[in-house]
């Protein structure tokens, strides 16, 4: 088939208009419920997603080339009788992403060898193994219920594809196009490039069709390449019509968070950037939707071309991809003893977290507000705008030095980390959910199969993570070293004057919170402020490395925030920063907004300076640059400038390309950019639907040049 420009559009059309009825994935679930009530409950959870997989009716796009949408989940029935249905799955309870339920990325290079067929034969090979095991045979017969009925949506697909030839609404060829792909993999793994595409879109529509949310694509160009390079040398196949095919399948994610990976490490240690990665980041610029969500990782032998692409993309205003550095994250990765080449095949799930790829239960993560454990610092253990407390370690007045202050302060976070993993422990809805299997979910992960055992329960090759996301580390740095400026050095206030000046919101003492602003900011390459940066990170990964989860895996720092920073900064009284009372706190690894006022170069040389081995969760590093950035000679420079980033220990960055006046004009005139796009924290959005307060918090960040 020859590529078609207008097709990505005709399609984004056509997912505009959703059927008539009410989506309710949860109708179709509870035919499989009710086709044997008396079953044990895992296995009634199977039986759900067999109807739910095989029972809804096809319903193909007219301008879709890769099928599968979901459009299929709705339904025309009572309202009451829907609620009844819902009501009744619910009863057997679920998982949620505090209970280890999506965000995950399936490691597709097993399917794609293998085919659906060769999964149901692992999983009957498996069974002949454990057979003297009864509750691992049950186990494995919950699986194999599944992937029949994934099998059986397939070959519907196949059929309805076949039954529309002729419908003068749609296009034959196209129609053969994707009959052919369909019934390709009922005869077994996938031959070609567009046919190992469909199968994973099919596994990644079944997964949206279980409600699972940010489940990743992965390295989406490591594991088509095969068929992709094999396909174009044997003429099959063109450059320009795989990226419209990629094109087919990612403007259906829109305003969905599905990271996509490319680049980074291949197997053998060498750079894995190939032909393909490059039409990964064209496909996800023309489709320009906020989602996918795009990660480029980086190596110091990252061609100079590939970076370049990535930037012109980024430039475009869509802000993909986010840069990760593999020089950081792989050394930060193999610190928890995984194999080698399971640390080389990481990849993000969720907005920028990374994950071991298809061996270990899916990601959880949590937000550790840290800013607020200065205020216990001055008011011995507890809260002047929460009703929370920490330790009582004595009042302000009795702290003398700076040393003391900082030994008062990491009494409070260590003990503050202790809490947060003990109610994270201890969470009554992950106690009560450990029965909750996931059949489908299963098949995906290594060795779940082999081991006859579910997800979450002992199948998957490593034990769960979860991830702390550590705030403010700008708000912390900046207030420690106005601190230790202002009252240890200077001798302008007391620690006692001082704790009154936040608990008054500086009324009355404005000449104290100037002399505060005026003290050394971080992001402005001055070791004086930069130290505590450094300080921050290595001390709470210390913290948290002394725990782990519940079964036996460890806790990943992240210095992430993904908006919360608005949030958080309504729980924390003002800040020796000078920050007042409710604002927000400094945004994820960032240094806090406006205050990084040499430029961009400095900026990162100052974020660079933390040890980012020790978050191996990941950070984010918001920075936003003019849109002339991105254009010309200045394009190379700022390619330069990464290089430099990362070569000195940056671990992530990602790049918004709109200017000040038109952030300004776009809340003021909505109407006029409801395509504006832009990088909010680890994801992209459409800025017109954003919350004021979002608005300007990326409004406020420093305008680099």
């Amino acid at each position: 088939m020859k590529p078609s420009n207008a097709l990505r559009e005709d399609l984004r059309e056509d997912l505009r208009h959703t059927p008539e009825g009410a989506y309710a994935p949860h109708y179709f679930k509870f035919i499989g419920l009710r086709q044997d009530p008396n079953a044990a409950p895992q296995r009634i959870r199977a039986n759900m997603l067999y109807s739910l997989f095989s029972a809804p009716k096809p319903r193909i796009l007219a301008h879709e080339l890769i099928t599968g949408n979901g459009h299929c989940l709705f339904v025309k029935e009572e309202e009451k009788q829907l609620k009844y249905a819902e009501h009744m799955v619910g009863m057997l309870g679920r998982r949620h992403f505090g209970t280890n339920n999506d965000h995950y990325a399936p490691d597709y290079r097993v399917i794609l060898s293998k085919g659906v067929g060769g999964l149901i034969d692992d999983v009957d090979r498996s069974l002949e193994r454990h057979a003297h095991d009864g509750k691992r045979v049950e186990t494995l017969k919950d699986m194999r219920i599944t992937l029949e009925g994934f099998t059986a949506m397939i070959a519907h697909y196949a059929d309805a594809a076949d039954a529309l030839i002729g419908d003068p609404a749609y296009d034959g060829e196209r129609l053969a196009f994707i009959r052919g792909n369909c019934r390709a993999l009922l005869d077994g793994a996938p031959r070609h490039f567009a046919e190992a595409l469909q199968l994973v879109w099919f596994c990644h529509t079944a997964f949206l069709m279980e409600g699972r949310y940010a489940m990743a694509l992965a390295r989406i160009d490591q594991y088509l390449w095969p068929f992709y390079k094999k396909d174009v040398e044997d003429g099959i196949i063109t450059r320009e019509f795989a990226v419209e095919l990629l094109e087919n399948v990612f403007i259906k994610l829109l305003g969905d968070v599905v990271n996509i990976c490319v680049g980074g490490t291949a197997p053998d240690g060498s750079c894995a950037v190939n032909e393909l990665s490059y039409c990964v980041v064209e496909a996800v610029k023309n489709c320009n939707i906020p989602g996918p969500n795009l990660s480029a990782r980086i190596r110091s032998d990252t061609p100079d071309d590939f970076l370049i692409e990535c930037l012109k993309s980024i430039g475009t205003g869509l802000g993909y991809p986010a840069l990760m550095n593999d020089e950081v994250n792989i050394p930060g990765l193999s610190r928890y003893g995984y194999a080698r080449e399971d640390v080389y095949n990481y990849s993000m799930v969720g907005c920028i977290e990374n994950f071991i790829t298809g061996k270990q239960p899916p990601w959880v993560d949590d937000r550790f507000n840290t800013p607020l454990f200065l205020d216990y610092v001055f008011n011995n253990g507890m809260s002047q705008s929460t009703a929370s407390c920490g330790l009582a370690l004595g009042e302000a007045e009795s702290i003398t030095t700076m040393e003391q202050f900082m030994k008062n302060f990491e009494a409070q976070l260590d003990w503050g980390v202790s809490e947060y993993c003990l109610r994270i422990h201890n969470r009554t809805d992950l106690l009560s959910q450990e029965a909750v299997n996931e059949p489908f979910l299963s098949c995906f992960c290594y060795d779940c199969i082999g081991r006859g055992m579910d997800i979450n329960n002992g199948g998957a090759l490593y034990p769960s993570v979860h991830g702390a996301c550590a705030m403010g580390v700008g708000t912390v740095a900046d207030s420690l070293a106005a601190v230790e400026k202002v009252v240890f050095i200077d001798h302008e206030a007391t620690l006692a004057e001082l704790r009154d000046a936040l608990n008054a919101n500086f009324e009355g003492y404005e000449e104290l919170r100037e002399k505060l602003l005026a003290a050394p900011k971080y992001g402005n390459g001055d070791d004086f402020v930069d130290k505590y940066a450094v300080w921050f990170l290595d001390y709470i990964n210390a913290c948290f490395s002394r725990h782990h989860t519940r079964d036996g895996g460890p806790y990943y720092v992240l210095m992430a925030a993904n908006t919360a920073n608005i949030s958080a900064g309504q729980e924390v009284n003002a800040t020796p920063d000078g920050r007042l009372r409710g604002e927000s706190l400094s945004d994820a690894a960032s240094p806090t907004h406006g205050r990084d006022h040499l430029g961009a170069t400095v900026a990162l040389r100052s974020v660079s300076k933390p040890d980012y081995t020790k978050s191996a969760g990941g950070t984010v590093v918001n920075q936003k640059f003019s849109p002339s950035a991105f254009q010309g000679d200045r394009l190379r420079a700022l390619a330069a400038l990464i290089r430099v980033y990362f070569k000195n220990g940056g671990q992530e960055l990602q790049m918004n390309a709109t200017s000040r006046e038109v952030l300004v004009d776009a809340m003021d005139h909505p109407e006029n950019y409801r395509d504006l796009v832009v990088r909010v924290s680890g994801f992209s959005a459409y800025y017109v639907t954003l919350g004021r307060d979002v608005q300007y918090d990326i409004l406020s960040r420093s305008q680099q040049e």
